[in-house]
């Protein structure tokens, strides 16, 4: 599935505020309203990431956000973020196994937003 790097607007250099935006089409095929976070592998990170998922907020109409202080360090540190207004960089994330996913640059241009 292809989603969006999100912001809260605030840009912090240690990354809180950051995340990715889901699309309701994605959320619906590839997430679970059971689960209460997700498992990311994000490249060049030596651990995983648990993000907690908000079930009021992201199984809403909107926002559809998962928010990581983690994953905001990543965009920083890797020169994605910040980014120029109206083009957040896009990410794959790839479904590995249950609630685990894995972070992939996409050089697609599409999106299902």
């Amino acid at each position: 599935m292809v989603v969006t790097a999100w912001n809260n607007g605030a840009h912090s250099r240690n990354g809180s505020g950051y995340g990715f935006k889901v699309s309701p089409a994605d959320r619906d095929e590839f997430f679970k309203k059971e689960w209460q976070s997700i498992i990311l592998e994000i490249p060049g990170e030596p651990a995983v990431e648990e993000i907690n998922i908000d079930p009021a907020l992201f199984w809403g109409e909107t926002p559809r956000e998962l928010h990581s202080t983690a994953v905001g360090r990543w965009l920083r540190h890797n020169g994605l973020a910040p980014w120029a207004m109206g083009n957040p960089p896009r990410f794959i994330l790839e479904p590995v196994e249950g609630n685990r996913f894995k972070v992939m640059k996409s050089t697609r241009k599409e999106s299902r937003f």
